[in-house]
């Protein structure tokens, strides 16, 4: 059957009462228009002298002026190329392999430049290896272009030049090393062969060198437990796409944990082929993405973690551990356990858990059950830092031992917790050198500033996977004066080579393989090394230890594999925590911080809470209540909330606004990192509190309490914003096990009408002619709702290609945001109702009297687990557009190939397409964002322009825009083949979004090859149109999601 789950988006959907949804229901634009602010009021228009003779004259003079003024073309000088780049054609791009390395993503990518201009960002298929972009990785384009940032080296606030800086530098080096103490070069992870070997050189130069890695969200935990089972500094590797049954234990695996990468391999084992396909079981105290898309998530404290954790092991291996759960959850522990014990080797477990036990009881699990997901013989190398050696370095700074500093791709004084006292230490160098790309907080306090090159203006290299390599390459010219940390270590060290010339020698001597030129690699921008070649790690299978006795007890407990003693295991087990537990995380947006400054991410709403703008402490609504603390919906949807008080046991404390999170377990609280910058940003992008102050001991675990505080904080929320309230089935889902036994009529119905008083399928009922689609292409994308894990890269690979304006806090505020495509993100809750007799069957869809919404409360804490689903929604282009036919100007239509196109000059701006389209899907330019100071992001400078697309015109004041389908792309596929004189080959024709979509969610193409995957896929029995009722046949089709709820 199919499910008859009911679908929310805020917790104010579940009150039946609410006014606040009433309005969105009933409003399109719930932001009035102040009509007397530039008319006037209503007495002065009154007593106006003004004839209507007199306003009727005044009007037609000034249109017809007007318009005589815009028949005068501005005057643009144009300066040629005095000799033009032999690979510089106008009008045609060019695409370059390189890799972004900056300490926290780390990913083969291409760049899409335009007259030497790098605008877009797009995956790399020939990598194996993180050859896929995220939402960051996207936007990082955009930070090149940031006109704050250093224009070149600087010293006591004042520009110099790098001779001058070199021969300082040169000379203090040289005065340390005669001196006898330390100098520190405190750097990001590099995971670079080639800057590492220029590291030694530098050490064997200058004598007592020390090299300290730094990440300021630290996997320490997890690289010592790696290191102390296989002798390595490394994280274990896995590969979700072999793995039947997944078990995590506070692992985001589909964000940001252990460097991310792994969405594209747990994809594919998430689409039901051939009546299989992969279960996954999280365990988790926010709810995080990696949870959303869970099969069955079970919310926990960060505490009761640890003790699950240690039960499962201890239920593998036949030994229970001691340890206080609730019921429920020991339940779920050892039916995870059966189901890893059934599963085998098609199992797989991780933890997000920052303890060192549990980080290698993790390891030894997936050792024993002989995990093909698991890889420990080639780990990943992209997370270096130590927090052992930042703890000594800070110490040795205060005490006087550090000579020199030199620092390089990180900001300490913002991300250290005990940031003051590496303040301190700073003050006691004697030479300290920063290379930054902004003055930020650390480099505004280092007698040099060195500034540093954007990753696309660089040359580098990584070795992401052990034997799997990365380039980096520059695709535009330095546009400041700006030099690489790698090139300064060279000139310091004596070495007159360039550090392109470096990597080229260390590759051609030590990396590349016989009969793979440097060109080669260069080209394709990944190189990965014969498995003959690579040095493996030996992963021996776990031995047990002798058994040992409770000391408590006196009982004698059975063995446990090597490496993890029964006190270690008890200790994991007894875990507990006073007060409420808060877990400090990254945004999917955000990141560490490092790219605050760019409006993209600032603006891209989180996929959870979708929050632009802002960090916030997530907590229950059982805790809520308990502290007196509400979000409530105002009159126009905005979201507002109460303010807490966060403090730690060391007194610590800091004010921030609070989200109520659907799915946070009791007693626990999240807030994320990267947000509260001030140094070298504007101040429309100085937003959020800075979390790096909680961070005590580099633990993400926190015991704090939280009271309320005064005040209410506006949020930037897209909750409720193009909400399809009121119009049936939007998103369809089912279970494995009906949709392995039942017939697709009844998981994916085909909704009926009423046709002369009979019901027949919708598709059979038509309001518009037909016409032939067969000739010629017909465009049509395919979002299957299985693989698609809502991490956004599709929304800013479409800012990006489409030129998509940003327009801040306030105007998101009063739902005038602009994205093309958005990613619903829809609450579902178990089918328990207090009252048995109310039955799922007899509800109507959502707002009807049987099916309305606030059924839901009376639903047994609907909102303390939901499942979520997350649905992708741009223009659907429908065959039969209701929007075309309100249009006034025909300024929206209809192609032959199957997109709905928009005459942006036509447009006048009524809005009727937006007030008659079902899908929310239109946007309106309600200011000239371009060229506006109110609007004074990066793109609207001379700089930030240079990122704009030039085959998308940049839409202007008063005029509806919309998601095209890429057409810019589609023509550019089709005039490509015909000037070439061949076939399109199936895969050509790519959206932003598709391209950008790692997971394979998205499919673009041609249904009228009958043998393209898109044909096949619209075929396909889980294939369905959203509001199929309306009848639009919309050009947009989604595939039915299906939950594996079956236990092995």
């Amino acid at each position: 059957m199919a499910s008859n789950k009911k679908y929310w988006k805020s917790v104010e959907e579940l009150n039946s009462n609410s006014s606040v949804t009433e309005a969105l229901k009933q409003n399109e634009f719930v932001e009035e228009i102040p009509v007397d602010e530039f008319l006037g009021d209503k007495e002065n228009l009154e007593s106006s002298s003004t004839t209507r003779r007199d306003f009727l004259k005044y009007v037609g003079f000034s249109t017809a002026a007007a318009s005589l003024a815009a028949c005068e073309g501005p005057v643009r000088t144009s300066i040629p190329y005095v000799v033009q780049p032999e690979e510089i054609r106008p009008g045609v791009a060019n695409y370059y392999a390189t890799t972004i390395a900056d300490g926290y993503d780390f990913a083969s990518i291409l760049i899409k430049t335009r007259e030497g201009r790098p605008i877009k960002v797009e995956n790399n298929t020939d990598a194996t290896v993180n050859g896929s972009a995220n939402a960051r990785v996207q936007a990082s384009v955009l930070s090149l272009y940031d006109s704050l940032r250093v224009q070149g080296p600087k010293t006591k606030g004042e520009y110099v030049s790098w001779d001058k800086l070199d021969a300082d530098v040169i000379a203090k080096l040289n005065s340390v090393k005669a001196s006898g103490k330390q100098i520190v070069l405190l750097t990001q992870t590099f995971a670079s062969p080639s800057t590492y070997k220029l590291v030694k050189e530098f050490s064997e130069k200058y004598g007592n060198v020390k090299h300290v890695q730094y990440d300021a969200i630290s996997e320490d935990a997890a690289l010592n437990a790696f290191e102390a089972r296989y002798g390595s500094r490394a994280l274990a590797d896995y590969d979700f796409s072999r793995a039947e049954l997944i078990v995590s234990f506070g692992a985001d695996f589909l964000g940001d944990w252990q460097g991310g990468g792994y969405d594209a391999g747990y994809a594919k084992g998430r689409v039901p082929e051939k009546g299989k396909m992969s279960r996954h079981i999280q365990f988790e105290s926010n709810m995080s993405l990696t949870g959303a898309n869970a099969d069955r998530r079970i919310p926990l404290t960060p505490s009761q973690q640890k003790i699950a954790l240690a039960k499962f092991y201890g239920f593998l291996n036949n030994s229970p551990v001691a340890g206080q759960l609730p019921e429920t959850v020991e339940a779920a522990v050892k039916s995870a356990v059966a189901q890893v014990k059934a599963k085998g080797s098609k199992a797989v477990v991780v933890a997000g858990i920052q303890d060192e036990v549990a980080q290698k009881i993790v390891l030894a699990i997936n050792e024993k059950i002989n995990s093909a997901s698991f890889d420990a013989s080639s780990p990943k190398l992209n997370r270096q830092g130590n927090v052992k050696d930042v703890i000594s370095l800070i110490k040795d700074m205060k005490a006087g031992k550090i000579g020199a500093l030199i620092a390089s791709g990180v900001n300490p004084v913002y991300t250290l917790p005990n940031a003051v006292d590496f303040q301190e230490g700073m003050e006691k160098v004697g030479l300290s050198v920063v290379f930054s790309m902004k003055e930020d907080e650390t480099s505004a306090l280092a007698q040099y500033i060195a500034a540093a090159p954007h990753y696309l203006e660089s040359w580098g290299d990584v070795e992401i996977k052990k034997g799997h390599y990365g380039l980096t390459q520059p695709t535009i010219k330095p546009i400041f004066n700006t030099r690489q940390f790698q090139d300064s270590l060279l000139k310091w060290t004596g070495n007159d080579k360039s550090y392109y010339e470096y990597i080229k020698e260390n590759w051609s001597s030590s990396v590349l393989s016989a009969g793979v030129s440097w060109n080669q690699a260069l080209h394709d921008g990944v190189f990965e090394a014969p498995l003959a070649e690579v040095e493996q790690i030996e992963v021996s299978q776990p031995v047990a230890t002798a058994p040992a006795q409770n000391e408590n007890s006196g009982e004698v407990e059975e063995s446990v594999a090597e490496g993890i003693t029964p006190a270690e295991l008890r200790r994991l087990a007894s875990s507990a925590s006073s007060g409420l537990e808060l877990t400090l995380y990254a945004k999917t947006g955000m990141g560490d911080g490092q790219q605050a400054n760019n409006p993209w991410l600032q603006e891209f709403p989180d996929p959870i809470t979708r929050v632009s703008w802002d960090n916030y402490v997530t907590i229950s609504r059982f805790d809520a209540e308990e502290l007196g603390m509400e979000n409530i919906n105002v009159a126009n949807g905005g979201l507002n909330g109460s303010y807490a008080t966060i403090e730690t046991v060391d007194g610590v404390s800091v004010k921030v606004p609070v989200i109520i999170q659907p799915g946070q377990a009791k007693g626990s609280a999240g807030l994320a990192f990267g947000y509260g910058r001030k140094a070298g940003l504007k101040p429309e992008m100085q937003t959020g509190i800075n979390a790096y102050q909680l961070y005590k001991d580099f633990n993400n675990i926190q015991s704090v309490t939280i009271s309320q505080a005064s005040g209410e904080h506006e949020f930037a929320c897209l909750q409720l914003h193009n909400t399809l309230m009121g119009r049936g089935d939007i998103v369809k889902e089912t279970t494995l096990e009906i949709f392995n036994t039942k017939d697709s009529h009844v998981w994916n119905p085909v909704p009926h009408v009423s046709l002369n008083h009979e019901e027949v399928p919708a598709t059979s009922v038509d309001l518009w002619d037909e016409f032939d689609r067969s000739v010629g292409h017909h465009f049509n994308l395919s979002i299957d709702l299985n693989a698609c894990t809502g991490c956004g890269a599709c929304v800013i690979a479409c800012h990006a290609e489409n030129n998509v304006p940003v327009v801040g806090k306030a105007e998101v505020r009063k739902s005038r945001d602009m994205h093309w495509l958005r990613i619903d993100r829809y609450y579902s809750s178990e089918e328990t109702f207090e009252d048995d007799n109310i039955k799922k069957e007899e509800m109507d869809g959502l707002w009807g009297e049987k099916g309305s919404l606030g059924s839901f409360g009376e639903m047994e804490n609907p909102s303390e687990n939901p499942q979520v689903v997350f649905q992708p929604v741009m223009c659907q282009h429908c065959n039969h557009a209701p929007c075309e036919t309100v249009c006034p100007v025909a300024a929206t239509s209809h192609g032959r190939q199957g997109q709905n196109h928009m005459a942006y000059n036509r447009c006048v701006g009524t809005r009727y397409c937006a007030n008659n389209c079902p899908y929310k899907v239109r946007r309106f330019n309600w200011f000239l964002y371009n060229n506006n100071e109110e609007f004074d992001f990066y793109m609207n400078d001379d700089l930030g322009k240079m990122v704009l697309n030039p085959d998308v015109v940049v839409r202007s004041r008063g005029v509806m825009e919309k998601c095209s389908m890429c057409i810019q792309k589609t023509q550019k596929t089709i005039l490509d083949a015909k000037r070439d004189g061949r076939v399109i080959k199936d895969g050509e024709f790519q959206t932003a979004c598709s391209a950008a979509c790692s997971t394979g969610a998205m499919v673009f193409g041609d249904i009228n090859e009958e043998e393209s995957e898109i044909a096949k896929l619209k075929e396909d029995e889980r294939a369905y149109h959203l509001l199929e009722h309306v009848g639009t046949k919309p050009n947009v089709f989604y595939h039915v999601k299906v939950r594996n709820t079956e236990e092995a």
